[in-house]
């Protein structure tokens, strides 16, 4: 249906939780960034597969269609939305397409969520994936640095820890948007 859970958050329920939500072959940077959240900052981390953000979306456009058509009856929640509920913490969606592609299941993402989308945007360029990855802002490193920063925008990591991570990766901050 879009979505599903590849792998479970593991440590202690004291730690801060986090959802990454990865698409396509970008997969692979968010379950080495689930890696770098844990070792190198006590974070835990679900991965998420989500090989259609537009089945994702469709589904999502169902439910309130629904739920606009039939205002007495159960309301109907979007399957991401579900699929998140018994997952605590911020999610981060990245893909090696469009923003765009992940924007598009922010409404029926819960809204107690903060919820961060990384992608590819700009126009053609050739290179090797890990050279576009940082171009774009989407390898694994941006993933851990979009997690603690949305960790820290819901008060559950001091914004310290950002700036410690954007030092620690050597991400540069003056660097032209890739937009």
């Amino acid at each position: 249906q879009g979505m599903y859970l590849l792998q479970a958050a593991e440590g202690a329920k004291k730690m801060p939780r986090v959802n990454l939500l990865g698409s396509g072959s970008i997969l692979r940077e968010s379950m080495a960034a689930r890696e770098l959240l844990a070792n190198d900052w006590g974070v835990a981390a679900n991965v998420w597969s989500c090989p259609s953000f537009n089945e994702l979306a469709r589904d999502g456009q169902n439910a309130e269609r629904h739920n606009l058509l039939n205002p007495t009856a159960e309301p109907q929640v979007p399957f991401v939305a579900r699929q998140l509920a018994g997952h605590e913490g911020p999610v981060v969606a990245s893909t090696d397409y469009m923003k765009n592609y992940a924007e598009q299941i922010r409404p029926y993402i819960p809204r107690d969520r903060v919820f961060k989308v990384l992608g590819t945007d700009g126009f053609g360029r050739s290179d090797f994936r890990s050279k576009l990855r940082e171009h774009f802002e989407v390898n694994r490193h941006y993933i851990v640095l979009a997690a603690l920063k949305a960790l820290a925008d819901q008060g559950d990591l001091p914004l310290a820890k950002v700036s410690e991570a954007i030092a620690k990766y050597g991400i540069k901050t003056n660097k032209i948007n890739p937009l």
